[in-house]
């Protein structure tokens, strides 16, 4: 039998009857051309929102006004809203209100997670701890976090305190949760192997406990993240004097309904862009988290 190869210039040399083809490795012979898999992983997620703001700017424009004129005003072009955000931007009032919510936002979750992170390992590893706290947990978790608002204003009035707690009280318990999952599910031949090489306590926890929980630990934090930017908003149409909470309470006033879909917009994007950035962080420090994933 004879065996015919392909050249490393891609061009397959002619083979006689009866051979096998056989591919030295080499570079690809594979067609050139556009990769067009590629291009909808880096596209496609673009590709559909410029086709829901295209249905929705001719809706708005052709289909509403039409219908409903008056209606038609409740329901803005995003082009409208885009140019109301490009105006209030380039007076630095989109900005102030921009800085004001992110703020809040960080504030009360750094602090969520300092406090919601040793707490979670705690109620999670002791069971004693857990006797004591768990119940108070569970019976305060299913409490809205929108029913505090009542009682933080009479507590610390309207002002960033007021926001900050209304925002920790929703950002708390995702946090609190997955980091007690987290602990729960490491797997106990990890921790007999620790105690059998003659880990001592801390060590342990240390170094098996809150390494083989911080993949969940970072779930609860982007979750965490997103609840608090929801929550931002709520906090910031009742009890705010700046934000993007209190931008669209304001434009609400004066029905102007293109900035209140501009702010509703931002806050969206200003979600994404922050999850993003703790996504790279948590794969810069789970490499070894990640890389396993990869390969399995």
């Amino acid at each position: 039998m004879k065996i015919s190869t392909t050249a490393y210039n891609g061009r397959p040399s002619v083979p006689s009857e009866g051979a096998v083809q056989i591919q030295v490795p080499g570079r690809s012979a594979r067609p050139r051309g556009v990769n067009f898999a590629n291009l909808e992983k880096r596209l496609g997620g673009l590709a559909s929102i410029a086709a829901l703001m295209g249905f929705w700017e001719a809706l708005s424009r052709l289909v509403l006004p039409r219908l409903d004129p008056q209606f038609a005003i409740l329901v803005p072009p995003p082009s409208r809203a885009f140019m109301s955000g490009l105006r209030a931007l380039l007076s630095g009032e989109l900005l102030r209100h921009i800085l004001a919510s992110s703020e809040r936002v960080l504030l009360a979750w750094s602090v969520v997670a300092v406090i919601a992170i040793p707490l979670g390992i705690a109620i999670g590893w002791w069971p004693r701890v857990n006797r004591f706290l768990g119940p108070i947990v569970e019976m305060v978790r299913p409490i809205p976090p929108i029913a505090w608002i009542p009682i933080s204003i009479l507590w610390f009035g309207i002002g960033m305190t007021q926001n900050v707690f209304i925002i920790m009280i929703g950002a708390f318990f995702p946090i609190l949760i997955n980091t007690v999952h987290g602990v729960r599910s490491i797997e106990p031949i990890l921790i007999r192997a620790a105690l059998n090489l003659g880990a001592p306590p801390w060590k342990l926890l240390r170094k098996v406990v809150l390494y083989g929980a911080l993949p969940n630990i970072f779930t609860g934090l982007r979750i965490g993240l997103g609840v608090s930017w929801m929550l931002v908003v709520a906090a910031e149409l009742v009890a705010a004097t700046s934000g993007l909470g209190f931008m669209i309470e304001d434009a609400r006033n004066f029905l102007r309904t293109d900035i209140i879909f501009m702010g509703m917009v931002i806050i969206g994007c200003m979600g994404i862009l922050m999850e993003r950035i703790l996504r790279r962080v948590e794969r810069a420090l789970l490499v070894w988290y990640h890389g396993a994933q990869h390969h399995e």
